[in-house]
Parts: structure tokens; C-alpha cells; sequence
């Protein structure tokens, strides 16, 4: 039997009496001797002692009409007044929250140690995204506010951390450290339980790894996301969030170029480093409209093997512009590039 209809029969339950004492009622007025109400109420006395002669119900139908009308008027009654009532918490008046203990966490909590995420020495949550209760299942972003020294890293970052230890611990890290002390403090614990630790220093560049966008391409789409990752990310201080047309034509060169390299140049080739290179070989002159800088000559090479590359066709679109117009959209490329272009970072990229 469902719950809820266990849980609706049990509720119901105590209206079988009424059934029966309203029948009885019945049969009192039936039993009555008289032929109209005025006479029947004078001998209403004998027939509620005819009635109770025997406790047994009666199964008279006028009676068992009688009984069951009368029980269902009452639960109706119960029912509206149920529904119309106030509904009062006294005591609680000022809310009902209060902190959880032990055993409002632990439905929460994964019964292996390494299957949760420490929150404190006591409490956990479990990183199983389908429990066994699906009530109990949580979003498992955690959101840690404290001042300096208050123990945001000492306290809850490294005791995750040092999870690492079990063999059963299913999970990789991804850390952003701004005071760049994770590092050295459990590093080596990671290597020792066979984590492969990358690092990516941008304020030290002797003390990073490696890291190549182009790696991550494998679309066209892929290379409209570089594209974006890029301008969106060397946007000066200040700088209006409308694209304006010098923004937007930038776009459609590095489109260009980024495409080029992706598709066309070897595997050795395939950095930001060449970017850099066919960036400052790229050059317009205003007083000589066919002039061909070497870049302009590789995409007329390849425009002859391929009209419709993806990168000739955002090079084309890129050279609708007049040759003034372009000098000033390359020279907008090398200052957002300038950064990239110091002998630390080239050979980072």
C-alpha cells in the first residue's frame, strides 16, 4: 500500500464510530412509535432504549443512511474549519533557525572518510552526487569568508588537500593560490601520491610551466573562443564594454592569423610566438595600395589552394579596410600583444 493512501485510511479511521452512533440515532428515530415527527420526538426516550437493547449495528438501510450521512457531514465540518484555521507557531516568532549538531549532518555525510569534503574536524559532506536519499544530495560549491590569518587556507584548502594520501581519493585539483605558498608547502605530498603537479606562474615566469593555447584548439569555434579569451582579457583599465570598430577588426585578424598557424603551421610552429612574428611582419602602406607585406603574400598562397579556408575568408574581410585604416588596426594588435612580446614570456607561450 502507497503512503499516502495508508496515511489518508488511518486519518479516516475514527469516523467508523460516528457511523455507527449516528446509525444507532437512526434507528432510535426509526424505532420510535408515532406516525409524524411531533409524535415520534414524544417516544424518542423508547426507542433510544430499543435501539441500545443490543450494542450490534444495525443494518437497516434508513439507519445506515442516516449513520453514514451524519459522518460525512462531520468530516466535512472538520475538514473547513482545518482549512480556514490560523496557523500559529508559538515560541518561534522570530524565526525557527538555529545551528545543527550531529545528527542534522549526518544524513549528509558519506559513511567512507575519503568520499567527503572536509568542511570542519566534525563535519563532512559527501561528494556522491547520487546518495541514497536523493534529499540529502547537494551542491557541492563551497563558499569560505575570513580575514587575513583567519584560516581559509590552513584550515579547510589544506586538510582537502592532504586527502591526496588515500589511494581511493577520486578526485582532481585545480588552485588558484594568489599568495603562491601552496606550492611549496604540498607539493611534494601531491608527487608522492602520484599527482602530476602543473604550475602556471604569472608573476614569476622562471618559476612556471608551459602553457600553449594552441594545444587546446580543435575547432573553428575553439579559435573564435581564443579570440575572445584574449581581447577580453588585455582590456585596459577603464575602456568602454561596447566593441567599437577598432575592436572588432582586430577580431577578424587575429581570427585570421590564429587560424593560419592552427591549420597550416607544424607542430613547432604552433604558439604564440608565431603570432608575434606574423604580427610585426604585417604592414599597410597608405600611398601604395599594392603593396604586399609577407603575410599578405602567405594568405594569397593560400587563398589560391583554398579560397574558402577559414582563415582566407576572415583575412579577406580584415583587407576590406583602406590601407590607413589597417596600419592603424596592426598597430592596435602590437600594443595589445606588447606584453607577450619580452624574451620571459616568449618562452613561456
Amino acid at each position: 500500500m502507497k503512503p499516502e493512501m495508508k496515511k489518508l485510511i488511518i486519518a479516516n479511521l475514527p469516523y467508523l464510530l460516528f457511523v455507527y452512533l449516528f446509525g444507532k440515532l437512526g434507528q432510535t428515530y426509526r424505532l420510535a412509535a408515532g406516525a409524524d415527527l411531533p409524535e415520534k420526538l414524544l417516544h424518542l426516550a423508547d426507542g433510544f432504549s430499543l435501539a441500545f437493547e443490543s450494542a450490534a449495528p444495525s443494518f437497516h438501510l434508513f439507519d445506515l443512511a442516516v449513520g453514514v450521512a451524519g459522518a460525512v457531514a462531520l468530516r466535512l465540518m472538520v475538514y473547513c474549519k482545518s482549512k480556514n484555521a490560523k496557523k500559529y507557531r508559538r515560541g518561534v516568532e522570530y524565526g525557527s533557525a538555529r545551528w545543527g549538531g550531529p545528527k542534522d549532518i549526518a544524513p549528509y555525510i558519506d559513511p567512507v572518510f575519503d568520499n567527503n569534503i572536509l568542511l570542519t574536524q566534525t563535519e563532512r559532506l559527501t561528494m556522491n552526487n547520487r546518495p541514497k536519499d536523493p534529499k540529502t544530495a547537494r551542491n557541492k560549491n563551497v563558499l569560505v569568508i575570513g580575514g587575513s590569518g583567519s584560516g581559509k587556507t590552513r584550515f579547510f584548502v589544506k586538510p582537502n588537500l592532504m586527502q591526496c594520501v588515500s589511494k581511493d581519493y577520486p578526485t582532481s585539483f585545480v588552485i588558484t593560490d594568489p599568495k603562491g605558498s601552496l606550492i611549496g608547502e604540498v607539493g611534494q605530498l601531491l608527487v608522492r601520491c602520484g599527482y602530476r603537479v602543473k604550475v602556471l606562474n604569472t608573476i614569476n615566469f622562471s618559476k612556471s610551466m608551459r602553457y600553449n593555447p594552441f594545444r587546446y584548439i580543435h575547432s573553428e569555434k575553439d579559435i573564435l573562443k581564443l579570440v575572445n579569451t584574449l581581447i577580453c582579457n588585455t582590456k585596459g583599465e577603464g575602456e568602454k564594454s561596447a566593441e567599437d570598430f577598432w575592436i572588432k577588426s582586430e577580431r577578424l585578424l587575429y581570427s585570421a592569423l590564429i587560424g593560419y598557424i592552427w591549420y597550416e603551421a607544424p607542430d613547432d610552429e604552433m604558439n604564440f610566438t608565431t603570432l608575434l612574428e606574423m604580427i610585426n611582419a604585417s604592414e599597410a602602406r597608405e600611398d601604395d595600395p599594392e603593396f604586399q607585406s609577407p603575410v599578405d603574400q602567405m594568405f594569397e598562397r593560400l587563398e589560391e589552394k583554398d579560397p574558402e579556408h577559414f582563415a582566407v575568408r576572415q583575412y579577406r574581410k580584415f583587407l576590406l579596410s583602406a590601407g590607413k585604416t589597417r596600419s592603424s588596426i596592426l598597430i592596435s594588435c602590437g600594443a595589445r600583444l606588447a606584453p607577450f612580446d619580452s624574451a620571459a614570456t616568449r618562452c613561456r607561450i
